[in-house]
């Protein structure tokens, strides 16, 4: 352990009955800042930023649940890659994990 291995490291432990949630990676072809991603994320139809850890305000399945939106927040930088991002994100399973984006796909067509 005692090396200059960049890591960066997600641990979620979340009983749900009916949300769905994830641990993303992305990586940006240029450095993006944190407040950028917030930023896009705020005006992105069908999401609901949930971003402030330091208040304990995070995406949850339990809020998530009965919703159409995908709660997103704990975005951060990534420690192992410089143009790599994380975020957490939660959604209805039922609502936009299926019926919801069939009807959308739908609308679209």
């Amino acid at each position: 352990m005692h090396s200059d291995v960049r890591t960066s490291a997600t641990c979620v432990r979340v009983s749900s009955l009916r949300s769905h949630s994830e641990s993303v990676w992305f990586e940006t072809e240029q450095p993006v800042s944190v407040e950028q991603i917030r930023e896009v994320l705020r005006t992105a139809p069908g999401v609901t930023l949930k971003d402030d850890p330091q208040n304990y305000v995070y995406p949850m399945p339990l809020e998530s649940a009965g919703q159409d939106n995908v709660f997103v927040g704990r975005i951060r930088k990534d420690l192992a890659e410089d143009n790599g991002n994380t975020l957490w994100l939660t959604g209805d399973q039922i609502r936009k994990g299926a019926a919801l984006n069939a009807v959308q796909i739908a609308e679209l067509l």
